[in-house]
């Protein structure tokens, strides 16, 4: 530990510049002006930046006279984890160690139940102490991660479009993020294709590395194109990763919802084990966004500054939810819950995706997770509409956002939120729905999304 007169020290030396009057000005955070002196002003990651999209579309829907309104925006579950899992949440309730502190690296039972689960995965057994560690939710495992290996001016590669999280994870450290785009299909907007035609430009990607790139970000299955890396494309990443020695950070929350065949990039070689950190989410995985318990998996040589850099974040995660999620685990299989997790989430996604059929507005079709990018270039906003400023100087698919909220009371999410301003146009036309609702509320957007079609323009 660092001795008081260590930390002392520099505030002796700064003494004399603290007795100046402090400089005032004007300044606006977050759309409110004030007054503040140079001292208090807030850091420069959290200030100045424009209202996020979660704001926008939670200010529409409040706004929107069309109410109650049927939210397929924000990602999170309609319904409840299954009975199983709910009664080894109460059941953890009482136990006496089960309200108290976790160890830091995780609840034993979890960390076995995780890594008896994905040893078939990884073809070896997998060993709970040194391999896998748990997390405030898959997030703050990211952000972990980033803490653990990246210093100031370190390089991130990031695919377009991407979770809007990763950006503050990786600024933290001081991170530099490079982005990389994925290309959408040419015919996106005429006819609808598999999300797997998405695609990463390999050359592109070769010339985003340099000698300070020292991460890459994968999401697979993807948020929010659906879309599930081949493992020819997960192999072409993975070379190059090796061959400039990148640690990979594999986002693979939507693990357990595929409709493809999926290839965790770790199994791809020990070679790409050795590079590879794989995060989960119990939160994705078993319908409880928000109990927050995620972990990560990986080499004992990764995971043990992982696991330090979460002992300084958190220090623990929250007990009985972890108790809930092992017990989860240990009885997923037996009660055919994952099988049936694929099933009813394939059902829900033809379910809704029947009205852009019948409307006759191309979508991509998820390959994996549970959103689906619709492509709106068929819809004819009215001339004149009274959008707020702060929207009318976004891209096209937040005006459609805030008109679909407006006029017929269903919210999604405009994915030019995930790209950079130099490629929002790509994103522009789309719109993100999520499925994950239970079948009335389905039922009921399909219903006032009929109302396009009067605005649909061939």
């Amino acid at each position: 530990m660092t001795s008081p007169a260590v930390v002392l020290q520099p505030l002796f030396r700064r003494a004399p510049t603290l007795l100046k009057p402090p400089v005032l000005r004007t300044v606006r955070y977050f759309g409110v002006s004030s007054v503040m002196s140079e001292k208090l002003k807030p850091a420069a990651r959290v200030a100045g930046r424009r209202q996020d999209v979660w704001s926008i579309i939670n200010e529409a829907a409040a706004a929107s006279p069309k109410q109650p309104i049927v939210n397929m925006g924000q990602g999170f579950f309609g319904y409840n984890p299954p009975e199983f899992i709910l009664n080894a949440a109460k059941q953890a309730l009482d136990r006496v160690e089960c309200n108290q502190y976790s160890p830091t690296k995780g609840r034993p039972r979890l960390r076995q139940a995780i890594a008896d689960a994905y040893s078939p995965f990884w073809g070896r057994k997998m060993d709970p102490e040194t391999e896998v560690t748990i997390t405030t939710g898959a997030n703050e495992g990211m952000l972990s991660a980033f803490m653990a290996f990246i210093e100031p001016g370190d390089e991130v590669i990031i695919f377009e479009p991407f979770f809007d999280q990763y950006i503050s994870n990786i600024e933290m450290p001081g991170g530099k993020i490079v982005y990389v785009p994925m290309h959408p299909p040419k015919e996106g907007g005429s006819k609808t294709l598999s999300a797997s035609e998405w695609t990463i430009d390999f050359d592109e990607l070769e010339r985003a590395i340099t000698p300070r790139t020292k991460m890459l970000v994968i999401n697979t299955p993807h948020n929010p194109v659906g879309k599930v890396y081949s493992k020819e494309e997960l192999q072409k990443i993975a070379d190059l990763c090796l061959k400039n020695q990148i640690i990979i950070l594999s986002d693979e929350v939507y693990d357990r919802l595929f409709y493809v065949p999926f290839t965790r990039i770790a199994t791809l070689s020990p070679e790409v084990e050795k590079i590879t950190i794989t995060v989960g989410s119990a939160g994705k995985n078993f319908y409880a966004t928000g109990w927050r318990v995620g972990w990560l998996m990986g080499p004992a040589e990764l995971i043990q500054y992982v696991a330090a850099a979460h002992t300084r974040i958190c220090y623990s995660s929250v007990s009985p939810l972890q108790e809930a999620c092992a017990i989860g685990f240990e009885q997923a299989e037996e009660q055919g819950f994952w099988d049936d997790c694929v099933r009813d989430m394939q059902a829900k996604m033809s379910r809704f995706n029947a009205i852009w059929d019948e409307l006759g507005i191309p979508y991509s079709e998820p390959e994996g997770g549970y959103f689906v990018m619709a492509n709106l270039s068929k819809v004819t906003l009215p001339r004149d509409y009274p959008f707020p400023p702060h929207v009318a100087e976004r891209p096209r698919d937040f005006k459609l956002a805030w008109f679909l909220i407006q006029e017929f009371g269903v919210a999604a999410i405009p994915p030019t939120e995930f790209y950079t301003e130099e490629n929002a146009h790509i994103a522009q036309d789309y719109l993100r729905f999520a499925v994950c609702k239970p079948d009335d509320v389905l039922e009921m957007a399909k219903e006032r999304l009929r109302g396009l079609k009067r605005y649909i323009q061939e």
